[in-house]
């Protein structure tokens, strides 16, 4: 691909940059695309890189991942391919859509689309288009809207998407009514836009998404919850949050976010909770080392949404918000359910949102070795993750009392690691076994062993290691204790 065959700018250094990018990036993936293209081309029909696939060749920053489409109908497109792809699925036939894979990229090749929604169904109805213009029209977003053809790399762009991407602002092909009328989750694409590409929401696009949010009523759980997860995920989730609640997008699918507005923070009273939780995400995405964490950047958002149903002013009018974290977990756990987020993932971000309150309380001394090895127990395997949430907690502007809890936090890392450099705290179990206690006590398989056995759990995190003799006696004490044994 020749930068002649890109199109020219405007005297404009960023587009020129632009320009630049896509012609090394077009130019790596170009081999298999214009071989795809001239199948195509014999056979009669035009093929076309689109959408993101060229915002993103634009931006520098293409994936393997190749978005097409084609006058070809699917069982053509299946035709064409047919010996030249190594692997094929339909999985998307039912929208237009054949996927393939040829030297390491994974292609998905689209019939034209006139795509609409009949304003009450939850789910598109498809018919095919006959045109680039038109499928290009019906696309979201002008920086979703734009085409190069295949072999010959003609570059067509109607909307003008790339002076959108130049100026980093996200506008509808046509009308934002138009727009979101077909397709209401669109709105939450533009702040998941907003959130990836640091981009500006248009001031139509977004009084139209402030005047049609109760339209995204009309899209299922699943596809809010994907969108809302790559928007979490994204490079500036915060600017997406943000958009969300502005617009009030975020009360028709997470109104615990909204509700936050109106708390004031008990530990930072000039601020409230809803400030105080996007700096929390915030913070948290500055910790993560390989990439986002969503079940980190989901616990820091969710971690204060039990403060609403648990505040209280006292006497001398402090405000408190007692067992909070208790609460807020019981909604997390109901909100995520809400949005089929999957079991695992619910149970992590509902676990580290009710523990994300227990250091408090470590800095006065009152935690002993046992309330560490509890601390250590409770968290599992997501202990790193509550470092990192309780971390970012910390949002007070007081330098000194932010050295402090960051000073008490590295002094109990430190402990903990002593510990388990003196004890396995990620395998804390009884100093006896399920076939020693059932020995010992004389008693068969059942409920009593497992009685026991969580008895000698809680005295082994209580008093540390306990050797063979000290853990037999005191399990004999128990029982009887319990009238096991006389």
């Amino acid at each position: 691909m020749s930068e002649a065959s890109v199109p020219h700018a405007a005297d404009r250094r960023e587009l020129t940059a632009a320009q630049r990018n896509a012609v090394a990036e077009l130019l790596r993936v170009s081999p298999v695309a214009d071989e795809l293209g001239r199948r195509f081309a014999r056979a009669g029909h035009e093929l076309h890189l689109v959408g993101g696939s060229v915002r993103d060749a634009l931006l520098g920053r293409l994936g393997d991942d190749l978005d097409f489409c084609t006058d070809a109908h699917p069982d053509q497109t299946l035709r064409i391919i047919k010996g030249w792809a190594e692997s094929v699925w339909e999985t998307g036939r039912d929208f237009g859509t054949i996927g393939c894979q040829r030297d390491g990229l994974r292609l998905e090749i689209t019939t034209f689309r006139a795509e609409a929604y009949d304003q009450v169904s939850r789910n598109p109805v498809v018919e095919y288009g006959t045109n680039l213009a038109d499928d290009l029209r019906r696309r979201d977003f002008t920086i979703n809207a734009m085409a190069v053809s295949l072999p010959g790399h003609r570059f067509t762009d109607p909307h003008g998407g790339l002076d959108d991407l130049a100026a980093k602002v996200i506008r509808t092909p046509g009308t934002p009514a138009e727009s979101f009328g077909d397709d209401p989750l669109r709105m939450l694409r533009a702040a998941r836009f907003a959130a990836q590409l640091r981009f500006t929401v248009h001031p139509d696009v977004r009084a139209a998404m402030a005047r049609m949010a109760a339209d995204l009523d009309r899209i299922t759980a699943e596809r809010i919850r994907d969108e809302f997860t790559k928007l979490l995920c994204g490079a500036d989730p915060i600017t997406g949050l943000r958009l969300l609640v502005d617009t009030e997008l975020a009360d028709r699918f997470l109104p615990e976010l909204t509700g936050l507005k109106l708390e004031i923070d008990e530990h930072a009273q000039h601020k409230d909770v809803y400030e105080h939780t996007l700096t929390v995400v915030s913070n948290a995405v500055s910790y993560e080392t390989d990439g986002c964490d969503f079940v980190l950047r989901m616990a820091a958002l969710m971690h204060d949404v039990g403060k609403p149903a648990t505040k209280a002013v006292g006497s001398d009018s402090r405000v408190s918000f007692h067992h909070h974290e208790v609460v807020g977990a019981r909604l997390t756990k109901a909100r995520m359910k809400a949005m089929k987020y999957p079991k695992d993932v619910i149970t992590q971000v509902v676990k580290l949102v009710g523990l994300h309150l227990r250091f408090y309380g470590y800095g006065r001394g009152e935690w002993t070795d046992s309330a560490v090895r509890r601390y250590v127990t409770d968290a599992e395997d997501l202990l790193p993750r509550l470092h990192k949430l309780t971390r970012s907690d910390c949002t007070t502007r007081n330098r000194r009392k932010a050295a402090a809890l960051a000073a008490d936090y590295d002094a109990l890392e430190e402990r903990i690691a002593r510990i388990e450099a003196e004890e396995d705290l990620a395998r804390v179990r009884p100093d006896l076994d399920g076939n020693a206690i059932m020995e010992l006590l004389g008693v068969p398989p059942g409920p009593l062993v497992g009685r026991a056995w969580k008895h000698l759990k809680e005295l082994r995190l209580e008093r540390g290691p306990l050797d063979r003799d000290e853990a037999e006696a005191e399990l004999l004490r128990w029982a009887r204790e319990q009238g096991i044994v006389g």
